[in-house]
C-alpha cells in the first residue's frame, strides 16, 4: 500500500473517531415532573371518664360485706384519629389475705361483675366473677371524636355493677381481705383497606 493510501486511511480513521466523540454530546428535549408525598400513621387513643365527663374513674369500695353492691358508669371515648373496631376489657388483680386463712379460696371469685352497654341495654358480662373477667368486648365501631365531638358513635357508656356475692355460706375467711385490681380497656383498629 502506498504512502498516499496509508495517509488517506489514517485521515479517514481520525475523522471517524472525532465524529464519534462529537456525536456523543448532542442536545435533546426533556421534561421532569416531581410529586411530593408522605405517609402518616393514624392513632388509636381511647379515654375513660366517669359519670360526669370531668370525673376520673374510681371503682373503689371500702368496708364491704356479703350482699353489698355498687353501680358505676364508665364512658369510653375514641380520642384517636382512626376508627376503633372494638374495645376489650380485661382485669389484673391481687388479693390481700388479711389473716392468711383463705385456704385456697380466691376472694375475687366472690366479687361478681355485671356490665351493660347503656342505650342498647346489651349485657356484655352477666354476673361474671372478677377473677374471670377476660377479653370482654365492651365497645365496637367507635368513630374519632375529632370528626364528630358530640356524636354518640364516638363513645360507649357502660354500666358496671359490682357485688360481693352472698352465697349463703360462711364467708368469714374474707373478713379484712382486699383486692387491688386494674381494669384494662384495649382498643383494636379496623382491618386495613385500599386507600
Amino acid at each position: 500500500m502506498s504512502i498516499k493510501k496509508k495517509l488517506g486511511m489514517s485521515a479517514v480513521a481520525a475523522a471517524l473517531g472525532i465524529s464519534l466523540i462529537g456525536g456523543g454530546t448532542f442536545a435533546y428535549f426533556s421534561d421532569t415532573e416531581v410529586t411530593n408525598n408522605s405517609f402518616a400513621a393514624g392513632t388509636l387513643d381511647i379515654h375513660l371518664k366517669g359519670v360526669d365527663d370531668r370525673e376520673e374513674v374510681d371503682l373503689s369500695i371500702d368496708n364491704m360485706k356479703p350482699g353489698d353492691w355498687k353501680v358505676h358508669q364508665i364512658r369510653v371515648y375514641n380520642g384517636g384519629s382512626l376508627d376503633v373496631n372494638d374495645v376489650k376489657l380485661n382485669v389484673d388483680y391481687e388479693v390481700t389475705d388479711a389473716d392468711d386463712n383463705n385456704d385456697g379460696e380466691d376472694f375475687a371469685d366472690h366479687i361478681l361483675v355485671h356490665v351493660t352497654k347503656m342505650g342498647s341495654n346489651e349485657v356484655v358480662a352477666n354476673w361474671v366473677p372478677l377473677s374471670q373477667l377476660e377479653d370482654v368486648i365492651v365497645a365496637e365501631d367507635l368513630k374519632p371524636t375529632s370528626n364528630k365531638p358530640y356524636q354518640t358513635d364516638n363513645r360507649q357508656v357502660l354500666r358496671f355493677d359490682y357485688k360481693f356475692n352472698d352465697n349463703g355460706e360462711d364467708q368469714n375467711i374474707f373478713q379484712g381481705d382486699g383486692i387491688d385490681f386494674e381494669l384494662s380497656f384495649e382498643a383494636s383498629q379496623k382491618e386495613g383497606e385500599l386507600r
